[in-house]
């Protein structure tokens, strides 16, 4: 997120980065602008990464933020963002999502361009390949047709996913947004006095607790420039098509956020209520409906409506516990779940459930889940899937790296159900989660579904691309975990 005003950015940016923690919780960071940079960034969630002393030293009128959700790079405290290059100008950046070629960008930086990247995040690639082609106008005043000029060098070269913000030293905040919009990117405003302040975020469940407006989303392909003086300037650098990521509405956003004209809560309620019709048709007795929190919630509401069933509440969910599908690595995923549910035996004693979740990934925490409601005595546990069956991999910013990860990839339906061990399974129609979406805005023709159906939208992703990032990942995300038992062994020894 980016906040440009004239009063101080901290407080919105700590706040508002709060309010997004869902989208990341493996590190935070905020940097400032008051003639000098002001950084500070961790690993952890940012109420553990900004203290008193912190957020007293971040000053300025102007600033971004991020927190990490880790798909490219690793997790790595060296990872967290924003980046910061000192030329031109000074520039940190922040991003969502995932450059498709950001090996060979890396090969181009540092064997053409002759530039140094500290990490192997793609976001700092991202930001090198902004700063270069500012560089190379050599500009003597930094005007709007020059931010877009260089981001039109962004788009010529950055192939993927990307919604970023930039600060620029002594010039102001840079928003811009990949030519398909597959990641989502918003700005709001608020009044001061007979000014307007700006802030630009991947949802927009912020403004309305900050005070700002929502203005709109910011289109695909353009970027958006708000000057030292707080005007903002815009222009689509590259003519786009709209293809937002369709995981967005079925976990990565948060309900009360409208993405794309689309109301994410809508969207979910819709999906329960395509599923219904799978649940009538199969004619088993159902007792209750209940969802695993909390992301099924409405999706598991709108399929109790329409069959006509009691809708329940039977897992408690720690708050204190994180999501733990974006988790970096499968171990912390499986332990945390220990922690993070626990079943209201009285809903399931007895009783016929149908279990409501949004997605079945690798399988492994659904398995958990039934095992849960079965040892809390239900009769018959059913399980519904709010989205269809996930069988490749995600290249634009959501950690499904490989097929070999995927249960549905290489398991029929009837092979999944025995595997989590309920009675039956519903998984939604890739039509269905389309239409669940598109109702709420006609004019929103395409959908990123590669996940779903190998339809990805930008013509670069191949199979042999999918199996190369996700060899990059597993490879990085095993070194990070041998590092992690290299730590633990040690604290074993000091013990």
């Amino acid at each position: 997120m980016a906040v440009s005003g004239f009063r101080p950015a901290i407080e919105d940016l700590y706040d508002g980065l709060t309010v997004l923690q869902h989208r990341g919780q493996d590190a935070a960071g905020i940097v400032t602008f008051d003639n000098q940079f002001h950084l500070k960034k961790a690993n952890g969630m940012v109420r553990d990464v900004f203290h008193t002393h912190s957020l007293h030293r971040l000053t300025g009128h102007m600033g971004i933020g991020h927190v990490r959700y880790p798909t490219a790079g690793c997790s790595s405290e060296f990872e967290a963002q924003p980046f910061f290059v000192n030329s031109p100008f000074g520039i940190s950046l922040a991003h969502n999502g995932n450059l498709t070629n950001a090996k060979e960008l890396a090969h181009e930086l540092l064997h053409t361009d002759f530039r140094h990247l500290n990490t192997s995040s793609d976001s700092e690639i991202l930001l090198n390949v902004f700063a270069l082609a500012l560089q190379r106008q050599r500009p003597i005043k930094l005007t709007p047709e020059i931010i877009f000029r260089a981001v039109r060098q962004v788009h010529r070269r950055c192939q993927g996913s990307y919604s970023a913000v930039a600060l620029i030293g002594g010039h102001g905040i840079v928003a811009f947004r990949d030519p398909h919009g597959i990641r989502p990117l918003q700005v709001g405003k608020r009044k001061y006095g007979m000014k307007e302040e700006y802030v630009i975020c991947s949802e927009n469940t912020l403004m309305k607790p900050l005070g700002y407006e929502f203005m709109r989303d910011v289109e695909p392909g353009e970027a958006i420039f708000i000057d030292r003086k707080n005007q903002m300037h815009a222009e689509i650098c590259r003519k786009g098509h709209l293809n937002p990521c369709a995981f967005e509405w079925v976990y990565l956003a948060a309900p009360d956020s409208i993405l794309d004209n689309v109301s994410v809560y809508k969207a979910r309620l819709r999906m329960g209520e395509y599923l219904a019709r799978q649940i009538k048709a199969s004619g088993i007795k159902i007792d209750s409906v209940i969802p695993i929190p909390d992301s099924s919630r409405a999706a598991a509401a709108g399929l109790a409506d329409k069959i006509k069933v009691r809708y329940r509440e039977g897992f408690v969910k720690n708050r204190y516990i994180g999501r733990t599908f974006i988790m970096p690595g499968q171990k912390i995923r499986q332990r945390s779940l220990r922690f993070k549910i626990h079943p209201i035996d009285l809903e399931f004693k007895g009783n016929s459930v149908l279990l409501v979740d949004d997605s079945i990934v690798r399988g492994n925490t659904s398995r958990k889940i039934v095992d849960m409601a079965r040892e809390a005595g239900a009769k018959h546990v059913y399980f519904a899937s709010a989205s269809p069956p996930i069988i490749n991999p995600c290249p634009y910013g959501v950690d499904i790296p490989t097929r070999d990860e995927l249960i549905a990839s290489h398991h029929t339906i009837e092979d999944i159900r025995k595997f989590i061990g309920a009675d039956k399974l519903f998984y939604a129609t890739p039509e269905d989660l389309v239409k669940s979406i598109r109702i709420g805005n006609r004019k929103l023709q395409h959908l990123c579904t590669g996940c779903f159906n190998g339809r990805y939208p930008t013509p670069e992703v191949t199979p042999k691309l999918l199996l190369d990032l996700g060899s990059q990942r597993n490879r990085t995300r095993e070194d990070h975990m041998a590092e992690e038992d290299d730590e633990s062994n040690k604290a074993l020894s000091i013990l």
